[in-house]
């Protein structure tokens, strides 16, 4: 399995992409028509979040996996797309993706997380989020062995709530996101790793790495 960081909360795993906001972040060196995927998942409908989703999706003829309502615009823009609300599963091209909560704001809709499986490998990426006593229970039900977790403040949990995050969820392996962007998240991704109670992957944006 291939993970591929595109900064900020943007991230490939084979052909899933999440959070695809490349244009216009300061980060990102890969062109959204640069991007083969068959799948997007879409945590909120904020523009540093859904991003590009609707161009990529267009050029590769992916579908859009998101909230009810991001499913709903999705649609008005002849774009393929699957609605999901919390707790919900789909398999769609070898993927099990759930829908999780996440503490958040959005335009239309909810925030959320998700849970996703391939090949007997669970990855969680928790969205934007601030700390919830849920997470346990995500970790219980799920059981995710790395989670893609942010750590920049402001808008999202910063390192401290970010290292009871892992707790919570018990996952194996964190790989700090959402920080660093913009002057306002600013964050120690180091700090982050020592503190925290797994092993830490610090990745640096336009890099790849196997897991």
């Amino acid at each position: 399995m291939k993970i591929t960081y595109y900064g900020h909360a943007a991230f490939q795993i084979d052909d899933l992409v999440i959070d695809p906001f490349l244009s216009g972040n300061p980060h990102c060196r890969t062109r959204p028509e640069d991007v083969t995927c068959s799948v997007i998942c879409v945590t909120h409908d904020h523009e540093d979040h859904i991003g590009d989703a609707i161009d990529i999706a267009k050029r590769n003829n992916a579908t859009i996996v998101g909230i009810h309502e991001i499913d709903v615009m999705c649609r008005g823009k002849d774009v393929k797309s699957i609605g999901m609300n919390f707790s919900g599963t789909i398999d769609i091209n070898g993927w099990k993706i759930t829908m999780v909560e996440a503490w958040h704001s959005s335009y239309s809709g909810m925030p959320c997380g998700y849970i996703i499986e391939k090949g007997g490998r669970i990855l969680y990426h928790a969205g934007d989020t601030g700390l919830f006593g849920d997470m346990k229970l995500i970790g219980e039900m799920y059981h995710p062995e790395i989670g893609f977790i942010p750590i920049g403040g402001h808008y999202t949990m910063g390192i401290k709530e970010a290292v009871k995050a892992c707790e919570l969820l018990g996952i194996k392996t964190a790989i700090p996101m959402h920080y660093n962007t913009f002057p306002v998240i600013q964050a120690d991704p180091n700090e982050f790793k020592e503190k925290a109670p797994c092993e830490v992957i610090v990745m640096e944006p336009n890099t790849t790495i196997e897991v």
